[in-house]
C-alpha cells in the first residue's frame, strides 16, 4: 500500500507524511518544488501540482489511498485521474465550514472539492477541522517577533481552534483504519477562548509581556488587504463573530486528546 500526500509540505501534509513514515507505510510526497521539500529520509518525494492536472498521472501511479489537499478548480480532475490510476480511498482535507449554507466563502470552497470526491465512486472521508491555530503564525506573529503585540478585531470573540498535527491525527486514521469511509469529521479544539486569552497564554508559555490592541473592522480590512489577502476572504472573516463552543474534538475519531493551544505555542516557540 502506497499512499500519496498532496500539500505535503503544508502545516498538515508534513504531519501526515510524518505519521505514515512512523507507520512504515510506504508515503509519496507530492510537490511543486521537490528541491525545497526538506522531507525526512525514507519519503519518496515527487514533483506534481494539483493546478496542473497533466502532472498528477505519474505521482498517482501505484497509488492505493491519497490525501487530498483542498483545491476546487481541479478537483474533479484529480479524482478522475485517481480513479484511473487504481487508487481506492481519498480523504480530503476540508473544513467545518463545508457544513454552512451555500454561499459561505470557505464552505464553498471545500464543499466543491468534497462533492468532487463523492461523485467519483471512490471510497470517502472529509476532515473537517474548525480554525487553525496555525493561522497565528501568519497573523500574530510577526508583530510578535518584532514587538511583543498583537493587533486583531473581536477580542472578546471566542473560538475553539485546532492544532494541525490534531488535523493529521484524524485524516492518518481515516487513511490507515477501516470503517471510516462515508464519513463527515467536523471537529474543534479542546478550548473555547477569546483573542485576548490566547495572547495571555502564549505570554505565559513564551516568558513574556505581549500587548493586545484591538483593531475596527475598517483597520483589520486595511491591514489585510494590505498584506494581499483576497477581499472575499477579508470580508469572510470580519462578519459578526459568533462565538464557538467547544464540540466534538479529534479525540472521538483517533481515540487521543486533543492538543490544547498552549501545547501548540509551546510547539512553535522559535515562530515567534
Amino acid at each position: 500500500m502506497t499512499v500519496l500526500v498532496t500539500g505535503a509540505t503544508g502545516n498538515v501534509g508534513r504531519h501526515v507524511v510524518a505519521g505514515l513514515l512512523a507507520a512504515d507505510v510506504p508515503v509519496r510526497a507530492m510537490t511543486r518544488t521537490p528541491e525545497r521539500a526538506t522531507l525526512p529520509a525514507g519519503v519518496e518525494v515527487v514533483r506534481g501540482d494539483l493546478a496542473d492536472p497533466s502532472s498528477l498521472d505519474a505521482a498517482l501511479a501505484g497509488v492505493d489511498r491519497a490525501f487530498l489537499f483542498p483545491l476546487p478548480g481541479t478537483a474533479e480532475e484529480f479524482t478522475a485521474r485517481a480513479a484511473k490510476a487504481g487508487v481506492r480511498r481519498i480523504v480530503v482535507l476540508s473544513s467545518i465550514a463545508a457544513e454552512y449554507a451555500a454561499g459561505d466563502y470557505s464552505g464553498d470552497h471545500h464543499s466543491v472539492v468534497e462533492r468532487a470526491v463523492e461523485a467519483s465512486g471512490l471510497e470517502w472521508t472529509h476532515v473537517r477541522p474548525g480554525e487553525f491555530m496555525t493561522n497565528l503564525l501568519s497573523w500574530w506573529a510577526p508583530t510578535i517577533r518584532a514587538e511583543n503585540a498583537v493587533r486583531a478585531p473581536f477580542g472578546a470573540a471566542r473560538s475553539a481552534p485546532v492544532h494541525e498535527a490534531d488535523i493529521a491525527d484524524v485524516a492518518l486514521t481515516a487513511l490507515l483504519e477501516e470503517g471510516h469511509a462515508g464519513r463527515a469529521y467536523a471537529f474543534a479544539g479542546p478550548e473555547s477562548l477569546s483573542k485576548h486569552e490566547q495572547v495571555r497564554v502564549l505570554g505565559e508559555v513564551l516568558g513574556r509581556h505581549i500587548g493586545f490592541e484591538e483593531l475596527t473592522v475598517p483597520a483589520a480590512r486595511e491591514l489585510w488587504l494590505g498584506q494581499g489577502m483576497p477581499a472575499e476572504a477579508v470580508d469572510w472573516l470580519l462578519q459578526d463573530p459568533v462565538d464557538v463552543p467547544v464540540g466534538p474534538t479529534c479525540e472521538r475519531v483517533t481515540g487521543r486528546p486533543a492538543r490544547t493551544f498552549a501545547q501548540w505555542v509551546a510547539d512553535h516557540r522559535a515562530d515567534f
